[in-house]
């Protein structure tokens, strides 16, 4: 798929890996809009940035753990834009929860993000995708999907059922919806992190370093400009999972 003049909806849009997607986008010619929820400021300048590369950008404000509010989010982007050609599902939660203390709400919180939310965005925009002949979803999902962290378990499987929804879907929507799923490892630290803490993460990598935004950005574009690539997810961790 050639990306000048496409529509690529990013949730999660706003700061992060989600801004440098967008940015990369842009400078291959595609319109971006931006899905934000609390970040509205960010996501106003990061579009005001992007149109500097002479394409379009909007910015939708949407809480995705409410269904209606995805279902009025994707009606709005249909009747302002029409069809949506690329959809990243990039909105993520990420907490630890030991399992001692696992709660049906730290259920609730991830399963909502991670599986209801790009469900029923994919629902809404497929259809029309379809109908034009081609479309791409791609989701961010995470290798410890596949290989779980200890002391974060409701995300961990949340973003395995990612991957799984991710092959579910490219079986659904095929022939002319190619859906894929990339599984970042260590990306851009956590605040919390100490130094000592950093460091041992970057040693566990073959590549003995953190990945950064541009690394995950790429693989996206990557994937969106690709049409023979579907039901597939792909790692980018710098060789992490290798040595688990």
């Amino acid at each position: 798929m050639k990306l000048k003049g496409k529509i690529v909806l990013i949730t999660g849009g706003a700061k992060r890996i989600g801004a440098e997607m967008a940015e990369q986008f842009a400078e291959k010619g595609a319109d971006v809009l931006i899905h934000c929820r609390h970040s509205r400021k960010e996501a106003d300048l990061l579009a005001k940035k992007i149109r500097k590369y002479g394409v379009k950008s909007h910015v939708y404000s949407a809480d995705l753990s409410q269904i209606p509010d995805v279902k009025k989010m994707t009606q709005q982007i249909l009747k302002d834009v029409g069809p949506v050609d690329v959809l990243v599902n990039n909105a993520s939660l990420f907490y630890r929860t030991p399992f001692e203390k696992i709660s049906e709400k730290n259920w609730d919180d991830f399963l909502s993000i991670h599986i209801k939310a790009p469900f029923f965005l994919a629902q809404a925009l497929a259809p029309a995708m379809k109908k034009k002949g081609a479309g791409r979803i791609i989701n961010i999902a995470d290798w410890s999907g596949l290989r779980p962290y200890q002391n974060y378990l409701p995300y961990c499987v949340s973003k395995g059922g990612l991957i799984t929804l991710t092959q579910a879907l490219a079986k659904a929507l095929a022939p002319e919806v190619l859906v894929t799923a990339v599984c970042p490892g260590p990306i851009l630290p956590p605040e919390d992190l100490s130094p000592q803490e950093k460091a041992h993460v970057a040693k566990k990598t073959l590549i003995g370093k953190w990945g950064c935004s541009e690394d995950i950005a790429r693989m996206v574009v990557f994937l969106a400009e690709q049409d023979f690539v579907t039901g597939s997810y792909h790692l980018v961790d710098g060789g992490e999972s290798l040595r688990g």
